[in-house]
């Protein structure tokens, strides 16, 4: 197993509000970007998991904020995968300040594994080469 690198970047201008700051939405994007790069890291890109014929569509998301990130600022996500059932997928993520090492955010993400008609696929059978690489990371503390 591979340690995953936690996702890094700036805070874009666009992102920011008139106070700023990153609008509160913009987390949930961030939140996809660090589970994209998660999931790259790991040898799992989209690109792979969908040439499966599976899809990850989002059940569910929770955020709330803590400490203001402002334009340019450096930061990270540090994600752990909380929960794996073969069928759902529950994701936590971190969101850090670099310059300050303050949480600015934190939230979480559940996720269904399906076929292209959105049927829900018991992976662990289906597909266990994607069921065992998800799960030698399952609980893994990536940073919390």
């Amino acid at each position: 197993m591979n340690k995953l690198r936690p996702y890094e970047r700036k805070v874009y201008y666009y992102e920011t509000d008139k106070m700023g700051i990153v609008h509160h939405s913009n987390y949930i994007r961030i939140f996809e970007e660090a589970r994209v790069h998660y999931l790259n890291e790991a040898g799992l890109p989209f690109e792979k998991i969908e040439e499966m014929g599976i899809l990850m569509p989002c059940l569910g998301i929770e955020s709330s904020y803590k400490h203001p990130l402002v334009f340019d600022e450096p930061f990270m996500v540090y994600l752990k995968l909380d929960k794996f059932n073969g069928v759902t997928l529950k994701i936590s993520y971190r969101v850090v300040s670099k310059r300050s090492g303050k949480l600015c955010a934190k939230g979480s993400s559940t996720h269904c594994f399906t076929d292209p008609e959105l049927k829900p696929l018991r992976t662990k059978h289906s597909h266990p080469e994607l069921y065992n690489a998800i799960t030698q990371y399952l609980e893994y503390d990536y940073g919390f």
